[in-house]
């Protein structure tokens, strides 16, 4: 029984993207189809890689280090070491969303002092010209 295969656009429908979004992950290096003439044959290795690769992309993760992980997919290597450097990548991701989120709650914190003080001159300003416009 031949192995499956699978088209661009049933790929592309399978994971919600374009056949473009698929050839550029071609261009990079992360898919290696085969052709039968100008038609591109993605194997269940290509659908996996694919997937790994969204995946990744969820993440938050860089191409390169996706395609790191998409390589240790492909590797004969030890599963052990594959995990290890699979959750060194996943620390470093940790610690950079981390710091990300420490900066926007600072950010956020800054942008409530802004408007609180942008209130307070406002409800300062409006008396006055309440005033004025009664004086005239």
């Amino acid at each position: 029984m031949p192995a499956r295969t699978y088209t661009i656009t049933e790929l592309a429908t399978e994971f919600d993207i374009t056949a473009r979004a698929i050839r550029f992950y071609e261009d990079v290096g992360l898919l290696t189809p085969q052709r039968a003439g100008r038609n591109r044959v993605y194997t269940q290795r290509d659908r996996t890689r694919l997937k790994l690769t969204l995946r990744g992309k969820r993440l938050g993760l860089s191409l390169q280090e996706i395609r790191q992980l998409v390589t240790m997919y492909d590797s004969p290597s030890d599963t052990a070491q594959q995990l290890a450097a699979f959750m060194a990548v996943l620390g470093d991701h940790r610690r950079l969303l981390e710091q990300q989120r420490e900066d926007i709650e600072i950010t956020l914190a800054e942008i409530a002092q802004h408007e609180e003080r942008c209130r307070t001159l406002l409800g300062k300003a409006a008396p006055r010209k309440r005033a004025r416009a009664a004086a005239a």
